[in-house]
C-alpha cells in the first residue's frame, strides 16, 4: 500500500483520468482539505525536484557552459525572441546577470541578438548551433533519467507516470503565475 507523497500524487493522477472531482453543494469544485503532512510532502517534493534536477544539468554536451548558460539557450529555444527582460524572467536570473551572459553566448555562436521594433528593446534567439546544443544536452539528459528509471521497479514506474501529470500541472501553474519562492497565494 502506497503512503505519503507517491499515494498523494496518484490518488490526484487517478482523479484527473477518471474526471472525478468532488464538488460542493454550489456546483463549484471544491478542494479537500489539506492533510497535516502537506507541508512536510511539499518540502520532500521540493527537494527531490531539486535534487533530480542539479544532479541531471551538467552534461558532457554542454562543455564548460554552466547550467544557468545552457539554461538560457533552452529557454531561447523555446521562447526565443524574447526581449532581455523576458529572458531574465524566464530563467530566473536578475537582468545584470543576464546582461553578461549573453554576450559570452553570442560570441559561441549559440545566441544572436537583435533590436526589436521597439529600438530600446533587444531580442535574443537561440542560434542553429544554439538548438543543436539544446537538442544534445536534453538527449543526455533523457537518457540519464531513463537509466535511472530501468532500475525501478513495475509498480514505482507505474507510480512515476501516474505522478508525472500533476507534477506537469503543478510546473504550468508555477510557470503560469510567474511564482516566487516566499510568495503565498
Amino acid at each position: 500500500m502506497e503512503t505519503g507523497l507517491g499515494a498523494a500524487l496518484k490518488d490526484e493522477a487517478d482523479k484527473d483520468r477518471t474526471g472525478e472531482a468532488r464538488t460542493s453543494a454550489g456546483g463549484d469544485e471544491a478542494r479537500p482539505p489539506i492533510a497535516a503532512g502537506a507541508d512536510v510532502a511539499a518540502g520532500r517534493l521540493r527537494i527531490a525536484v531539486a535534487r533530480m534536477s542539479r544532479w541531471l544539468r551538467p552534461t558532457s554536451s554542454a562543455g564548460s557552459l554552466t547550467a544557468t548558460e545552457v539554461d538560457l539557450v533552452l529557454v531561447a529555444v523555446k521562447r526565443g525572441p524574447a526581449s532581455m527582460s523576458d529572458m531574465a524572467t524566464f530563467c530566473g536570473v536578475n537582468p545584470t546577470m543576464l546582461s553578461r551572459m549573453v554576450p559570452r553566448l553570442v560570441a559561441a555562436g549559440l545566441l544572436e541578438r537583435h533590436q526589436g521594433d521597439d529600438r530600446r528593446v533587444s531580442l535574443v534567439q537561440a542560434t542553429p548551433q544554439g538548438r543543436r546544443l539544446v537538442g544534445r544536452v536534453l538527449s543526455e539528459r533523457d537518457d540519464a533519467l531513463s537509466v535511472l528509471m530501468e532500475a525501478l521497479t513495475n509498480e514505482e514506474r507505474r507510480a512515476l507516470a501516474a505522478a508525472t501529470p500533476v507534477l506537469e500541472r503543478l510546473a504550468d501553474t508555477l510557470r503560469a503565475q510567474a511564482y516566487t519562492p516566499g510568495d503565498r497565494r
